[in-house]
């Protein structure tokens, strides 16, 4: 029999829909601060040669280029205002919740509630403005080797690096405002509409490629792959691990009170898309001063790291693999699903798993099931990300149909539309309360209860 959450679900419709006033203009505020962000992918940063960038994507579109562009929405390729995206926000962050869970000094200050929070937050603003800088800096210098520039030198390194710092700040500050007024989670929001906003551009291209180098069965068999790769990507997302969870009975004054049941749901992959960015981000980081700047004057271990480090390449998969699991284990394990807290807050709340001692027992166990899990999440990350990227390569089709960029389509759409079903579920509680409140008043003013005549 199904509760009454889930019957309420079933019943949503577009009349419900729009009923939801609040639920609408967070929708609106969100596609109006989007539309924001893909105007800026469009203005373009001064002193840019716009011949010799297009000319440079052409080349670099199958591999790094490509790669770099599908982070930034296709700013990169258009050498826009928001070229770096808002991958330095994505790296600090990522960052500073690693110190966070080592360090004990950031943990005991992410433990201190809201003013620990906002401690780290800052921290990550000022992570992300170093990040900016040293890459903005870096990027100039590399379009000034590469001849992208119209007139180098120390003025366009300074405007180049102050219009793409302040470009990502501003990006920072959008996907704050979506998270805080609007729907779904702004930073992977603006990721998602980025890659969403060049699947036409990038299916054109393919289309056209098979049809003057690729056979007719070699572009089924890619779609096919795609469409495969999006069906398991939805089905490892929803799946589960849960855990039975007993409550004792409890007392409370006079009152005896039986006790409950619940699970603790792990998802298979509690990690997310995190481990394929960070390890897509570190990866990218060495070659892409290079691949910009050229192969001409490279010393030796950049032309060596050029060479066996580009995307499709045996050591690039080979690492890509590793860190991906790497990351999946250590990033679960120590932000996302720590056991030790689980365990404890299970012992504040009176839970226990049957058959397990709360605290430590509870933790190991924890432990030792989530590292199970995680041979088959990390397993499929690496084969998600993996594949695509040797077909892509191999074929000289873009980035935007890589695993990565699937995983990011998948979660971050799921997430979205899990949190309008929550506002629909919020607005039809308040309506169902409403009703009754009216009700009740309805009823009681039929037969007023009339007291004692004075006199």
């Amino acid at each position: 029999m199904s509760s009454a959450a889930e019957q309420m679900a079933a019943n949503m419709s577009w009349s419900a829909f729009g009923k939801a006033t609040e639920l609408r203009q967070r929708i609106w505020f969100t596609l109006g601060l989007l539309i924001i962000y893909r105007i800026g992918t469009y203005i373009p940063v001064p002193g840019i040669d716009p011949v010799q960038l297009r000319a440079f994507f052409d080349t670099a579109a199958a591999g790094l280029g490509g790669v770099l562009n599908m982070f930034t929405g296709g700013a990169l390729s258009r050498m826009g205002i928001f070229a770096l995206g808002i991958m330095p926000y994505i790296s600090a962050s990522i960052i500073v919740q690693l110190m966070s869970a080592m360090v004990p000094a950031m943990e005991q200050m992410k433990k201190e509630g809201e003013a620990g929070r906002k401690k780290l937050n800052q921290y990550t603003r000022y992570g992300t403005v170093a990040l900016a800088t040293a890459q903005a800096y870096g990027l100039a210098v590399s379009m000034e080797s590469g001849g992208l520039a119209t007139d180098p030198g120390w003025f366009f390194r300074a405007g180049c690096v102050i219009t793409l710092v302040g470009g990502t700040m501003f990006l920072m500050w959008l996907g704050e405002q979506i998270t805080n007024r609007g729907i779904g989670n702004g930073i992977s929001l603006i990721i998602f509409v980025g890659i969403v906003a060049e699947i036409p551009a990038a299916l054109a291209q393919f289309f056209e490629a098979g049809r003057s180098s690729l056979s007719a069965a070699t572009t089924i068999g890619v779609i096919a792959m795609l469409i495969a790769t999006l069906i398991f990507v939805v089905f490892m997302e929803r799946s589960l691990r849960k855990i039975h969870i007993q409550y004792p009975r409890r007392q409370v004054g006079m009152k005896v009170y039986d006790g409950g049941s619940s699970h603790l749901p792990i998802k298979v992959n509690p990690a997310g898309v995190i481990p394929a960015i960070f390890a897509s981000s570190l990866l990218l980081l060495p070659t892409t001063l290079t691949t910009f700047g050229g192969t001409e004057g490279t010393g030796p271990v950049l032309g060596w790291i050029l060479a066996n480090f580009g995307p499709g390449q045996p050591l690039y998969l080979l690492f890509f693999g590793a860190m991906i699991v790497f990351f999946t284990y250590f990033y679960t394990l120590n932000v996302s699903f720590k056991t030790e807290d689980v365990a404890d807050n299970l012992k504040n709340q009176n839970g226990f798993i049957p058959g397990i001692r709360p605290g430590a027992r509870t933790a190991e166990y924890l432990e030792y099931v989530v590292k199970r899990i995680l041979v088959l999440g990390a397993g499929y990350l690496a084969l998600v990300c993996m594949l695509p990227e040797l077909v892509r390569t191999n074929l000289s089709i873009t980035a935007y149909f890589g695993g990565t960029s699937i995983l990011i389509i998948v979660s971050v759409g799921m997430d979205t539309v899990q949190q309008i079903q929550s506002h629909l579920l919020a607005h039809q509680y308040e309506g169902l309360l409403e009703k009754s409140q009216l009700r009740g008043r309805k009823g009681g003013a039929k037969k007023p209860r009339k007291g004692p005549a004075r006199r």
